[in-house]
């Protein structure tokens, strides 16, 4: 005897249920602890603030015995920041 079309549309239908709610799921775990965005945007402002206060500075400050090396630390605070903006949802 023959297989209705509508039963098999209706297991079908029963089948994908789950995985849609597991979907749904999984997306309401993906939301960003709530100090990621600040603690980003704080490394990224830093960094160029560091940054542009050497180059006022005429290479002098933020820390004056590093000389340029102030340069890579502004840089690995906004570096930081980058790391943290992959992280956000």
């Amino acid at each position: 005897m023959p297989k209705s079309k509508l039963r098999d549309k209706v297991r079908q239908k029963k089948k994908a249920a789950p995985a849609i709610e597991q979907l749904a799921a999984k997306d309401q775990k993906l939301e960003s602890p709530s100090w990621l965005a600040p603690v980003m945007l704080a490394n990224f402002i830093v960094g160029l603030i560091w940054i542009v206060v050497f180059y006022i500075s005429g290479t002098a400050y933020p820390i004056p015995g590093i000389g340029a090396w102030n340069m890579l630390v502004g840089f690995g605070f906004v570096g930081v920041g980058f790391s943290l903006a992959t992280r956000w949802h």
